[in-house]
This record gives C-alpha cells, sequence and structure tokens, in this order.
C-alpha cells in the first residue's frame, strides 16, 4: 500500500492526506520500543517506507511523519549547534512536514520556505533560478532536492548565493558511500529505469564520493560531519537513525 502511494500520488496530495494521520497515531501506534526525538513521542513501532524492492522496515515515525535523516538532522541541531537559540533568517527548501511548523514556531526565527510544488511552502520557484536578494539568508536547508533537478551545479550556485557571508547550511542528498562518482543522467525520463539506477522514480542521478567536492565547486566550504561518534548505539536503534550516513555541512566564508 505505501509503495503504491508513494509512486500514484502525487506528492502535494500525500502531504495534505497525510495530515489527519498524525492525529491517530498515538492511538494506533502508541507504546515504548521507538522514540521521535522530534516530538518526543514513543511507539511500538514505526511504519515501513520507501520505493520500488528498497522499502526500509521500521522507517517512518507515526506522529511526525520524520523518516531516519529527519531524526538524525534534528538532533545534530538540537544538540550540536545554536539553531534553536541564536536569531537567523531561515530559507528551507522542500521544507519537510516534520520541521515546517516546528520552525515557524521559533520566535528567534525568521522562515522563509520554498519548493516548486509543496503546498507547505510559502513561495513556489524554480531552484535553478531563486527569486530572492544575494547575501540574506544566515541558514539555508536543501534536503534531498538536489538529486530532483536537471542543473545541481546551477542549483548549489544560486543556494550559495542567497546564503549570507558567514552563514551556513545543510544539503542532504541521497548517496553511495564508497562509491568514489556521482552516477547521473537529467535526460533519463524511464521512471523504472530512474528507480534501477537512482533508486526513485523521480530522481536523476546517485551521489557518490564525490559530492563534498560539488559543493567545493559552487563556493562552499564543506564539512562532513559523521553522527556515530557522537550518539550513543542505543540511540541510533531507540530513535531509528541511518547507519553510515554523514551530515554535510557547509559555510560561505566572509568576505
Amino acid at each position: 500500500m505505501i509503495r503504491w502511494a508513494l509512486r500514484w500520488i502525487p506528492r502535494p496530495w500525500l502531504i495534505r492526506l497525510s495530515a489527519p494521520l498524525r492525529w491517530l497515531a498515538p492511538l494506533l501506534y502508541g507504546g515504548t520500543k521507538y522514540t521521535d526525538p522530534i516530538d518526543g513521542k514513543s511507539y511500538r513501532r514505526f511504519l515501513p517506507y520507501g520505493y520500488g524492492g528498497a522499502i526500509r522496515p521500521e522507517a517512518l515515525a507515526p506522529g511526525t511523519h520524520s523518516l531516519e535523516r529527519h531524526r538524525l538532522l534534528w538532533l545534530y541541531l538540537q544538540r550540536f549547534t545554536d539553531f534553536f537559540s541564536r536569531p537567523a533568517e531561515l530559507l528551507h527548501i522542500a521544507p519537510e512536514q516534520c520541521f515546517h511548523a516546528r520552525f515557524k514556531a521559533l520566535s528567534h526565527l525568521q522562515v522563509l520556505s520554498g519548493d516548486i510544488e509543496s503546498p507547505l511552502a510559502d513561495l513556489h520557484f524554480d531552484l535553478h533560478a531563486i527569486p530572492l536578494e544575494t547575501d540574506r539568508f544566515d541558514v539555508v536547508f536543501c534536503n534531498h532536492v538536489l538529486e530532483h533537478v536537471s542543473d545541481d551545479a546551477q542549483c548549489l550556485r544560486e543556494l550559495y548565493r542567497v546564503m549570507k557571508p558567514g552563514g551556513w547550511g545543510i544539503f542532504q542528498i541521497p548517496w553511495i558511500p564508497g562509491r568514489p562518482f556521482t552516477d547521473e543522467d537529467p535526460t533519463l525520463t524511464d521512471p523504472r529505469e530512474r528507480e534501477r539506477r537512482f533508486g526513485q522514480y523521480d530522481h536523476v542521478r546517485m551521489y557518490g564520493e564525490d559530492y563534498a567536492d560539488r559543493l567545493k565547486s559552487a563556493g562552499f566550504e564543506v564539512e562532513r560531519v559523521d553522527l556515530a561518534d557522537r550518539l550513543e548505539a542505543e540511540e541510533y536503534q531507540r530513535y531509528r537513525l541511518p547507519q553510515g550516513e554523514p551530515l554535510f555541512v557547509v559555510r560561505k566564508a566572509l568576505a
């Protein structure tokens, strides 16, 4: 059922339809086995999630609809940054359901969200040409977007342009550790072949170890953060975090 919904229901409608389910989650899945650090609630199980044959068990938290990578990012922001206390202007590209309202509710943040079609976004635009001022944002989040765009180098240049000198961001992507180079073909249109090569029907690339170099080519300073040596193994299990996935933290140097 989940596989069918992800393939055939347009993403904007999935976002709209999922909202009522969050209110039922504590009743249907309440328990103590797993905890979602985003809302602090515990469940007897998480839900499966994925595309094609790559369905991951215990991946999606029933309440916030967070995935493994969302929970990892939340813990990083909460424990190892001043994101939740320092005043900043945030550009949030493709705002995730589990973060959107929570970020908007933080009084010290000015949040502007953008996407090409999401009903959550404040503005709708193409990432290849962001219609916003240069050197504007203190923080930029753009997670699991670059694998969808035709020209990721141009999108990265635009993200660099709108980031304020001294600003920082996190740009997560699907990738294969140990693969030297990114496999990509923006001209490929067959959904099954895209799924076979890139892991999802609407992806046009699967990143490799050269991803950091792509970020640097756009002008960013890059820090690859591995939380495996900062979090306990028990936390990886309790929060259902992704094994072996680093965070790519980018910064724009002061002029």
